[in-house]
């Protein structure tokens, strides 16, 4: 009986030893896992439109680079991003899973780029020991390269000016000029990120580029166009007031629809409320978050493969991360007063807009650049007229949106700045032009892809 169970067990073990390892699978859905880690650490960190955008942005260009690696399909960005001149080659015959490689390399870029790393660790931690489980050898080898491309990323990043912005000084208010910008109810936060038009552009030639054509002259007459888009502002949103007074008095389950295109496109990280004494955050996604959301849900309902996953998140970060370069050297270059400010020093002092106004110049609109911008690249992949519902905005306690294309959900989100009464038109439809023009540039100045 002994040497019956001595004889099976050699057996079980040379049957283990001769069993083949098979590869590592990695989907879209793991990759896209891994960026909805991130944004949920971003949003419990409160990270600013700007700096989310650069930490979407390199971690998806080290995975992407890992991608182009020996692709017969995509070519690497080298030369084509400034400052981006070498990636660690892939040796044929490595013994390297490409996929696994890129998805490892994005979450150790990104934990360099985050506050709470020990939430990001976790999540990384688990899939390590599941993959080495799996096949420790790939994993070995893979995660091997990895790290070198990811060596390689923070070197570059490093030179992007990000540290150098950390020590200098912060915005200077000057009550004494009227019409620049001022801290706003109810936190009055100092200015967000005054020197971030001074970050490396990855594209543009500079941040300077796509400078939008200038505001209206700040002015007190009521005949001025200043006056006039400002008093426009109060009036929506006294309109917006009054509807959603009877909304309430009747009790429909309908809210306006200008409130809930408001509420939907907020994506203000900053927004804070107060009970009594107190004062805290109530998180949201930023801009940035929200577009990488459609992103993934493009990826979804398209069935893409895992490259293309890469491939998409990297184009539309690179967009996003252009955008609030191009957006923010505007926006302390002419430091235009808010709505709110303006209207409450010459309208209507008790007049509210319906969304917190964030803290930084008006000038033009973030979301309007910014979703321009994604809009016009997720069109160039995915094509014009690609319906969606959009759930970004789910686990923040607000319904799914249905939009029959990317401009579409891009035209909604500019306008939401109006009706949330934090812009005034011109820094709408001006950021539309801005971002609707870097798009383009983006589509035709960078090559993914390799010619046949």
């Amino acid at each position: 009986m002994k040497t019956k169970i001595y004889l099976f067990g050699i057996l079980a073990i040379v049957f283990a030893s001769c069993k083949k390892e098979q590869p590592i699978v990695v989907t879209t859905d793991d990759y896209c896992a891994a960026v909805d880690t991130v944004t949920g650490i971003m949003v419990h960190d409160i990270f600013s439109p700007p700096v989310a955008a650069r930490v979407y942005v390199y971690p998806n260009i080290a995975a992407y680079e890992i991608i182009a690696q020996n692709s017969a399909k995509y070519k690497s960005l080298q030369g084509q991003l400034h400052g981006l001149d070498s990636i660690p080659e892939l040796e044929v015959n490595s013994g390297v899973n490409k996929n696994l490689a890129a998805l490892i390399a994005h979450m150790e870029v990104s934990k360099l780029l985050i506050f709470s790393e020990e939430a990001l660790e976790k999540y990384r931690d688990s899939l390590y020991a599941k993959w080495n489980d799996e096949n420790k050898k790939e994993f070995d080898a893979s995660k091997q390269y990895a790290l070198k491309v990811v060596d390689r990323i923070k070197i570059w990043m490093g030179k992007d000016n990000y540290k150098q912005t950390r020590t200098y000084p912060k915005y200077s208010v000057h009550t004494d000029q009227p019409g620049r910008w001022q801290p706003t109810p109810p936190a009055y936060m100092d200015g967000v990120e005054p020197h971030w038009g001074e970050i490396r552009t990855l594209v543009m030639d500079s941040a300077a580029q796509f400078k939008p054509k200038a505001p209206h002259p700040f002015s007190t007459d009521k005949n001025s166009l200043f006056y006039k888009e400002a008093k426009e502002t109060y009036d929506v949103g006294n309109m917006i007031s009054k509807k959603l007074v009877e909304f309430e008095n009747t009790k429909s389950t309908q809210i306006p629809e200008e409130s809930a295109i408001a509420t939907f496109w907020d994506c203000n990280p900053y927004a804070t409320v107060t009970q009594g004494h107190m004062m805290f955050a109530k998180k949201k996604n930023s801009p940035d978050a929200h577009w990488i959301n459609i992103a993934k849900i493009a990826l979804k309902k398209t069935k893409s493969d895992f490259e293309t996953a890469v491939f998409v998140n990297t184009k539309t970060s690179i967009g996003i991360f252009e955008s609030f370069i191009s957006c923010w050297h505007e926006k302390y270059r002419t430091n235009v007063i808010r709505p709110e400010t303006y209207i409450n020093l010459y309208i209507d002092e008790n007049w509210r807009p319906q969304l917190q106004t964030p803290p930084f110049p008006e000038y033009t609109s973030g979301h309007s650049v910014a979703s321009s911008c994604a809009s016009v690249i997720l069109t160039s992949i995915f094509g014009d007229n690609f319906s969606y519902t959009d759930d970004s905005e789910i686990p923040f306690g607000l319904p799914k949106r249905n939009f029959k294309s990317f401009k579409q959900a891009a035209s909604e989100a500019s306008i939401s700045r109006l009706y949330g009464g934090i812009h005034y038109r011109a820094a709408i439809e001006n950021g539309v032009v801005q971002g609707t023009n870097l798009g383009n540039f983006i589509n035709s100045k960078i090559n993914f892809f390799k010619t046949k």
